[in-house]
């Protein structure tokens, strides 16, 4: 499962893809707002710090205004992906950008059917958002299966990219159904790492060690 960091804070990419830990980024106007920063500038900067594929959003809701603001996105960067809403408009820009080459996450998925038009629509990813459909009392992680099943009976290449993720067991979950990408907040992945008998087994290594008097070189 590919890992990408959901997030405009060019410390944290940077951070974690030294550590070999990103296959690429998503971003979205809230985490622009957030960041701080020109929108275009960020994408350009991430875009030469990830080699794999930064998702920048539209903002436009019709197909003519989604279509002139991905010319300018897809023009930042080759690993730009265009991101735009799962919405009529939303998938006629999807099928005519993937028509010429031009990577598309189609965002703000809630269901099996939205991420079976999108999948035909040509999309390049999808993004089922499991955080939001926990919040409002549904199991996110059914959607996944549902859309795995889909896109596995009619061998669909969508990738699923599993957004909204809140902690590591939706990461764990997302792995064990079989998504093709994960986006994540970077304290996510780095919860990942974290397990109470790692932390106390390396202190008793350490203190082991310190009780030797050597060094190492």
């Amino acid at each position: 499962m590919k890992f990408f960091a959901d997030t405009a804070d060019i410390a944290d990419i940077r951070e974690l893809s030294e550590a070999g830990l990103l296959d690429g980024v998503t971003t979205n106007p809230s985490l622009v707002r957030k960041a701080g920063r020109d929108f275009l500038e960020v994408v350009r900067e991430i875009a030469a710090v990830v080699p794999g594929p930064v998702s920048a959003e539209v903002v436009a809701t019709d197909h003519d205004g989604m279509m002139r603001e991905a010319e300018i996105l897809r023009r930042i960067a080759d690993n730009v992906t265009v991101k735009v809403p799962l919405t009529i408009d939303g998938l006629k820009t999807c099928r005519q950008l993937t028509g010429d080459g031009t990577m598309v996450n189609v965002t703000l998925c809630f269901t099996a059917n939205q991420a079976l038009l999108a999948a035909k629509a040509g999309a390049t990813f999808i993004s089922p958002f499991v955080g939001r459909h926990d919040d409002i009392g549904f199991d996110g992680m059914q959607i996944i299966s549902e859309i795995r099943q889909i896109y596995d009976n009619y061998d669909f290449t969508t990738q699923i990219l599993v957004a909204s993720v809140r902690h590591p067991i939706h990461v764990l979950q997302s792995a064990l159904i079989g998504a093709d990408v994960m986006t994540a907040p970077p304290s996510v992945i780095r919860q990942l790492v974290k397990h109470p008998l790692t932390d106390r087994g390396l202190e008793a290594f350490l203190a082991d060690w310190q009780q030797t008097g050597q060094t190492i070189g």
